[in-house]
């Protein structure tokens, strides 16, 4: 896909989740990384609803604004997941309130955030971890992600909102969409005791989709 296209698609997802209101205001960051190994990133202050697609912060494979508007402060936090998921070809970070609601939790699992409620959370996340609370901006954030080593395309920065990966920038905008509709799920059935996968049943969506947990997941 030629970089028109792309910084064309940026603008038009993001316009789909502000409009759906899964990221309020200004909120929000979309990423791609590009052939030459730089990448497009949303601009600061930028509502996803109004991006200008001339406008998008364009950065060479050091991360330095090559045209463009200034990028998102959440930069740290793109390249972290690009340096430790090698098939990480875009990045979309959200305010969506189920998923930041399920973040501030007391009961969440840092290395499952989610129980294996249905097929296509597994399939679109796989295992969602948490990690703690940062500034926005904050480079340490970057260091926590590289923590996880790469194992998680789907993580949840506790009260603030999900970060997710994806093979392509569609990939990953329905995988935050899936993560978004689980963490409500979540909420709904929370203390009501609703079955969960099986162990089985996720053995068999993992062999079928070729999903991929980190090895020491649990259910």
């Amino acid at each position: 896909m030629s970089e028109t296209k792309i910084r064309e698609e940026i603008c038009r997802l993001g316009r789909s989740l502000f409009e759906r209101g899964l990221t309020p205001g200004s909120s929000g960051n979309i990423s791609v990384k590009l052939d030459d190994g730089g990448w497009l990133v949303t601009p600061t202050n930028a509502s996803l609803g109004f991006l200008d697609p001339t406008r998008l912060s364009r950065l060479d494979t050091a991360g330095k604004l090559l045209s463009g508007d200034a990028p998102t402060k959440e930069v740290p936090l793109h390249s972290a997941l690009y340096q430790t998921r090698s098939a990480a070809r875009a990045v979309v970070h959200l305010h969506s309130t189920h998923s930041v609601a399920l973040s501030m939790l007391p009961e969440i699992d840092p290395r499952a955030a989610l129980p294996p409620m249905t097929a296509y959370y597994m399939m679109k996340c796989g295992a969602t971890a948490l990690v703690p609370y940062y500034r926005p901006g904050d480079p340490a954030v970057a260091d926590a992600i590289k923590g996880l080593a790469g194992k998680y395309s789907s993580v949840l920065l506790a009260n603030h909102g999900p970060v997710v990966s994806g093979d392509t920038l569609e990939a990953a905008v329905f995988a935050v969409e899936e993560l978004e509709e689980t963490a409500k799920l979540y909420l709904l059935l929370r203390g009501l005791n609703p079955r969960y996968l099986t162990p089985a049943q996720v053995a068999d969506l993992t062999r079928v989709f070729g999903v991929t947990l980190p090895d020491d997941h649990q259910h």
